[in-house]
């Protein structure tokens, strides 16, 4: 008895969460914490299909690769695009956190955006367990979020979570451990960095790379108007010169550039308000809005949200590992876990234990 525990105790140490992004794929491991924090970038060689680079190294790799390499992401829009790649991403991040103790085969927990259908659900559960899980379970964003926030979704009362990741925005209203509405919608920190590629070959005529429009977005990106406005110097090619040029743009231009996506995302709010109870309406607006996600750190997220419903805002305090931390959470009481929030593909049902 005494040798099963201790063989149930060393699968157990291997548990996985994964907050498997478009942009990023953060890994949390039972009793650790998030020990993995990498883009979801990969680089193959094109003619054989041999990876040459995953995360990091690949992504300085984006825009620079010659004929013979693509750098790719291999998750779109918050679902897998590329099947193959993503099993092998997968089980790269899976054997750099598990290690040598990939012979007792992890349980995984890993993060989808709400709404997603039956086909995505089961690619995600067969690239998993390719990559070398022992049994995945597959928990919707915003749940995962509202844990990682922080917020008690057991109680009767409502809460309203708006995750902004790289390929979905995803907005629930939760309530006794489910997600009472929600809505996924395909707009988010991707779609901020192709606005901004459009809003300067458009307003300067100037054509700029994915990674410039990222490093906009972060550096003087904006959503409401700022006290001080913020300059950087951008380069790119001229396209009616054809040659290399710099110029510099202010932080408020770029509340022109996400005028479009941003309005889409409170579009989905304000929907999900009209079909809201009145009760959790109510708590909704004595709670607040809580924001999660890499776009909720867009300057004046919080405060566009906020003017536009009339309801407070606020950024959760690590909005970035929000996802993985909630995944790490139910990891840690999976045996325990009641919300009817954690789907088990195998049983065909939400876990209800």
């Amino acid at each position: 008895m005494g040798g099963s525990s201790f063989i149930m105790g060393l699968f157990e140490l291997n548990d996985v969460g994964i907050d498997l992004g478009t942009a990023s794929v953060l890994v949390y491991v039972r009793n650790k914490g998030i020990v993995l924090r990498e883009p979801s970038v990969v680089a193959v060689e094109k003619v054989s299909g041999r990876i040459l680079a995953i995360g990091e190294e690949a992504r300085r790799m984006l825009g620079r690769t010659p004929g013979n390499i693509i750098a790719m992401r291999p998750l779109r829009d918050g679902v897998i695009s590329n099947y193959d790649i993503t099993e092998r991403l997968i089980h790269h991040f899976l054997k750099k956190v598990v290690g040598s103790r990939m012979f007792f085969k992890p349980r995984v927990v890993v993060c989808v955006p709400s709404g997603v259908t039956e086909v995505e659900k089961r690619s995600v559960i067969d690239a998993t367990e390719e990559a070398g899980a022992r049994h995945t379970y597959l928990i919707e964003e915003p749940i995962a979020a509202a844990i990682g926030a922080g917020i008690d979704i057991s109680q009767p009362r409502g809460n309203m979570i708006i995750d902004i990741g790289g390929g979905t925005t995803d907005v629930a209203v939760i309530s006794l451990g489910g997600a009472v509405l929600s809505d996924s919608i395909k707009i988010a920190g991707d779609k901020f960095d192709d606005a901004i590629v459009r809003y300067m070959r458009k307003k300067h005529n100037l054509l700029i790379g994915e990674r410039t429009a990222e490093e906009m977005k972060i550096r003087i990106g904006s959503a409401y108007p700022r006290k001080e406005q913020l300059f950087i110097d951008v380069k790119g090619r001229n396209l009616i010169s054809g040659l290399p040029q710099a110029i510099v743009v202010g932080s408020n231009e770029m509340i022109d550039a996400l005028e479009e996506p941003l309005q889409s995302i409170l579009e989905s709010v304000r929907n999900l308000f009209e079909k809201t109870p009145p009760e959790l309406a109510s708590d909704i607006a004595e709670n607040g809005i809580c924001l999660t996600g890499g776009g909720a750190l867009l300057f004046g997220m919080d405060k566009f949200i906020a003017e536009h419903t009339k309801v407070p805002c606020y950024i959760a305090e690590d909005p970035i590992s929000c996802v993985a931390i909630g995944t790490g959470k139910v990891l840690e009481n999976i045996d325990k876990f009641t919300t009817g929030a954690l789907y088990d593909y195998k049983r065909g049902d939400y876990l209800t234990v």
